[in-house]
């Protein structure tokens, strides 16, 4: 295998900065469970950036997506998502154990929500034999590294306005989006009730924010924190890891690089024989179409995700991840690897299938 791998933006380590921001944290006592003065700074300073009620520290993105859907829906009501969501293929079922919810999956071509695709799912309301839809959940970006458009939010925030839904928003890779957009967090967070920001993916070693953008939401947040077992005791160090990324907009120009680093690893098999792009590249995820045995010859040098298969196991889907400490020369050795034994794409095989498999 090779030094630098591209099977998940998850394989990077922290970047220096968190590292000497958790370090410095260590320093002397701490009053626990979020009452330091780092906590208090980092929570006011991730609103203002936001525009958000409150923010809400935790260990991971399943737990981010967990507390803030519990904010949202009662046990009777549902969860409208796409079907290659996070929520729905990678989370073992979390949020059906731990919130009682049905999750209403929606197959799209992009995986991408739209107000037609929503409104598929707006059946048997007022039935009390079938759960009520409560919830539009999409990610920013998804799960095949597309990006809703800045138009596409408001008009999905404006369609569960008009049929009494809330938008929650996984924000894994908000950064990524943010950059892709060139636009500031509280832009995307203005078309969200609750959101997550995701620090683990961007250069954090194991944090994520959850954010409450309506005030009605907000009451009773830290109990629900505690019953999900996401209050930590030395939030300190939680918080150092955001207040890096946050220090001169760090998040944003790790986001930035890995992106940049997607951008070129496509542009470099644009035209390669034997690769085709199956999702537009938009953030730090380039998914490419190849021959199945030419797959397998790269895997047995380079770290990488099969991400789906056609029926008859000719091609598959192979996602590659950038991250912030992707570097050039990385790209263009994966680059130079992927067109060197090229394998043939036949336009008449079965297609292959879009369905996530991997987080």
């Amino acid at each position: 295998m090779t030094s630098k791998s591209f099977g998940s933006d998850n394989h990077a380590g922290a970047h220096p900065a968190v590292l000497a921001a958790i370090m410095a944290a260590n320093a002397g006592d701490a009053i626990a469970y979020g009452d330091d003065p780092l906590t208090g700074a980092v929570h006011s300073n991730l609103c203002t950036a936001a525009g958000a009620w409150q923010a809400y520290l935790v260990f991971n993105g399943t737990a981010a997506n967990i507390l803030g859907l519990s904010l949202m829906l009662r046990p009777f009501e549902a969860v409208i998502c796409a079907e290659t969501s996070h929520v729905n293929v990678d989370e073992c079922g979390a949020a059906e154990r731990l919130l009682g919810c049905k999750l209403l999956a929606v197959p799209t071509p992009d995986g991408k929500l739209t107000p037609d695709l929503i409104a598929s799912r707006l059946t048997g309301l007022g039935d009390e034999h079938r759960a009520q839809p409560r919830v539009i959940q999409i990610a920013q970006v998804t799960e095949l590294g597309t990006c809703y458009s800045l138009r596409e939010l408001r008009d999905l925030h404006d369609f569960g306005r008009e049929h009494d839904l809330l938008v929650y928003l996984d924000g894994a890779r908000v950064a990524n989006a943010a950059a892709s957009l060139s636009c500031s967090l509280a832009v995307i967070a203005a078309c969200a009730d609750v959101l997550s920001f995701g620090g683990t993916k961007n250069g954090a070693l194991g944090v994520e924010a959850v954010l409450v953008m309506s005030e009605g939401l907000v009451d009773g947040v830290q109990y629900q924190r505690k019953q999900l077992m996401q209050l930590a005791s030395k939030m300190r160090f939680l918080a150092a890891q955001v207040d890096a990324l946050l220090t001169g907009d760090l998040w944003l120009a790790t986001a930035r690089h890995a992106n940049a680093m997607a951008s070129r690893l496509a542009a470099a098999l644009d035209g390669v024989p034997g690769v085709r792009l199956a999702y537009p590249v938009q953030s730090n995820g380039v998914f490419t179409e190849l021959a199945r045995d030419h797959a397998a010859r790269l895997e047995q040098n380079w770290s990488c995700q099969i991400w789906s298969e056609s029926a008859d196991g000719r091609r598959c889907v192979v996602r590659w991840m950038t991250a912030f400490d992707t570097s050039e020369a990385d790209v263009d050795r994966l680059a130079a690897a992927i067109s060197s034994a090229p394998g043939v794409l036949d336009d008449t095989d079965a297609a292959v299938s879009r369905e996530t498999q991997s987080a």
